[in-house]
């Protein structure tokens, strides 16, 4: 064989065993499970989600479970301030990668994310103003009247499809619905239960109440939210969701916040 055939030789079998070292690189750093995920919480979700002043930071039920979901998980998370209607499109925009709020599992949100096992479940709360003696079991009770939701809510788009109401007003947060409920400028407001039950027990909403005949209608799952496909986040968080329920933290989670 010729010095330059040689020469050739080896030169090919040095760009072949680049092509595998730098393949094989390339494969391990995409296997590579991530270090840290950027979550998106509220500061108005109390108790699940909301911005402790003190410490300028976000806490409550569900920063408290994502932060156990990482710990058994082998990740850390960092949880960012996001306004609730802007969650998805922060997620679907790369701007974070777990959703972690008051946010319910439904069919709608379900075309464009992905929803974990669930972390808690319940329904819609009634509040009305404090003096209102009236025994309302069901929407059909506030017809012709003026109601409120909190915008990106699925109780707002209930309101909407009711269609059996004078207005429908939205509202950036339920202090804000809770407000204008106290002074007279909506008859109801729809929210969710356990966040308006929390914020009552703390003397947080005056001059307004829960309705306690009220019956809920739309009881769902809350749950952590990745993007469409993502499977690999998807599992990683459901395995350690599993984990943090079979060992008793979830339980000690909810009952630390009085859910």
């Amino acid at each position: 064989m010729s010095n330059v055939n040689r020469l050739r030789r080896h030169a090919l079998f040095l760009c072949l065993a680049g092509t595998v070292s730098l393949g094989s690189l390339s494969a391990w750093a995409q296997g590579s499970a991530p270090a840290s995920f950027n979550v998106g919480a509220t500061a108005t979700g109390v108790p699940f989600t909301f911005l402790d002043v003190k410490t300028n930071t976000i806490e409550g039920m569900m920063v408290d479970t994502v932060t156990a979901v990482g710990k058994a998980g082998g990740f850390k998370v960092n949880v960012q301030q996001t306004a609730f209607s802007a969650l998805i499109p922060s997620l679907t925009s790369n701007k974070i990668d777990i959703i972690s709020a008051a946010m319910l599992k439904t069919p709608a949100r379900e075309q464009v994310v992905s929803f974990s096992d669930p972390i808690y479940s319940y329904g819609e709360g009634l509040m009305v103003k404090a003096d209102d003696a009236k025994a309302y079991t069901s929407l059909d009770d506030l017809k012709g009247e003026v109601v409120g939701a909190q915008v990106g809510t699925v109780f707002l788009d209930m309101l909407n499809k009711k269609g059996i109401f004078k207005e429908v007003r939205s509202y950036d947060s339920i202090a804000d619905m809770s407000r204008d409920l106290s002074l007279g400028r909506i008859k109801a407001g729809l929210g969710d239960q356990p966040l308006i039950a929390y914020q009552i027990r703390q003397n947080a909403f005056p001059g307004v109440k829960l309705v306690n005949s009220y019956k809920a209608v739309n009881v769902g799952d809350v749950c952590l939210v990745v993007r469409k496909g993502d499977t690999e986040t998807l599992a990683r968080l459901n395995k350690a969701i599993a984990a943090i329920k079979a060992d008793g933290t979830l339980a000690k989670i909810v009952q630390k916040w009085g859910m």
